[in-house]
């Protein structure tokens, strides 16, 4: 079953997804890679089937976002660095938010992404994420001024 695989890191952060992505590239390669800015560029070099968003800073957070909100992502690695306040902090955490509101499974570090990756539900075509209803609060009374 073929996945759709975002690939994100902060700067300090690059040279470790790099790394990962050339370990695991047997995995990744029969996978759909959609990555931000430079981090698309740099596992480009490694991946073949890449689809390079804009730099997180430069939208490529909300262009990720909308895919999850969509149902377009099944599984985020993202390598961010907790020692480097980001100029593009707020994004990253709604980034976050967006995984946690549709249940996306993501790693935010080396070790969760080899555990992510070989899990047994990795290729499970029959296993779906159970996404909250959210339909109460969709169709909550809001008071008009």
């Amino acid at each position: 079953m073929k996945r759709n695989i975002a690939l994100v890191a902060h700067d300090n952060r690059k040279k470790d997804l790099v790394e990962w992505a050339i370990h695991n590239q047997d995995i990744l390669k029969d996978h759909k890679i959609y990555a931000t800015g430079t981090t698309g560029k740099l596992i480009s070099e490694v991946l073949t089937d890449v689809t390079r968003l804009k730099s997180g800073p430069l939208g490529g957070d909300q262009q990720l976002g909308a895919l999850i909100a969509e149902g377009n992502i099944d599984f985020m690695i993202f390598f961010w660095d907790p020692m480097t306040n980001q100029p593009h902090d707020v994004d990253v955490k709604a980034l976050l938010r967006m995984t946690v509101l549709y249940n996306v499974p993501t790693a935010c570090n080396r070790s969760t992404a080899d555990f992510l990756i070989t899990s047994g539900l990795f290729n499970d075509e029959d296993y779906k994420p159970i996404v909250k209803d959210y339909s109460v609060y969709l169709n909550r009374d809001v008071e008009q001024e």
